[in-house]
């Protein structure tokens, strides 16, 4: 198994009226991140926060090109970010448990934190289409060439992992320094990736492993 250091590019944050990030996505402009009872959209360039959604943001953040998918509690909302509004509900397959999302090959992947796992759902029922087991804590979810990365938080450790599609076998793993913590996490499709920094009230860009 390969391991390094987190190489912190940048820190955005804290921001005004956000306790703390849960998950993050990407829109491919915008990163968006869940501060508890509101979305909100970030320039990554600018550094600038410029919309909020008011919409239960509990947990993690996903985008599938069109829609925006957020997990409230027990249930997966799917949001126009356009209008704000919550166009569908789906359970979530750990029925409050849940942890990181992301959208992949037309589903998505929710993790379930304290029982390690990963679950790939259909994203018009909820309905669970395979699940796989890790070794660490699952936060974010996130894939990205074909490599599935999922955030661990546990105790005073955390940081990425790249794990097997197929096995779950950890193959890479990344340590954030001491005192971060990845809560949410989304690539940006090429070199990095945005972690949530849950009660930091920051999100951090950590450059993707080669």
């Amino acid at each position: 198994m390969k391991r390094s250091r987190a190489d912190i590019v940048r820190e955005y944050g804290p921001f005004p009226e956000v306790d703390a990030v849960h998950g993050v996505t990407f829109d491919g402009r915008k990163v968006w991140f869940a501060a508890g009872d509101h979305l909100v959209s970030l320039d990554p360039e600018s550094g600038r926060t410029d919309r909020t959604l008011t919409v239960p943001a509990h947990a993690g953040t996903a985008f599938d090109g069109r829609h925006l998918y957020q997990i409230a509690e027990a249930r997966i909302q799917k949001i126009d970010p356009e209008s704000g509004l919550v166009l569908a509900t789906i359970p979530a397959p750990a029925g409050g448990r849940d942890s990181g999302l992301a959208w992949a090959e037309g589903s998505l992947w929710v993790g379930e934190y304290r029982a390690r796992k990963i679950h790939q759902i259909d994203p018009d029922t909820g309905a669970v289409l395979r699940t796989l087991e890790t070794k660490r804590f699952v936060t974010g979810v996130s894939w990205v060439d074909s490599e599935l990365w999922h955030g661990t938080w546990e105790g005073d450790e955390s940081g990425l992992s790249r794990i097997d599609p197929g096995t779950a076998e950890v193959l890479e793993q990344v340590d954030m320094p001491a005192g971060m913590v990845v809560s949410g996490l989304e690539s940006n499709g090429a070199d990095l990736f945005f972690c949530g920094g849950a009660t930091s009230g920051k999100v951090r860009a950590v450059r993707r492993p080669r």
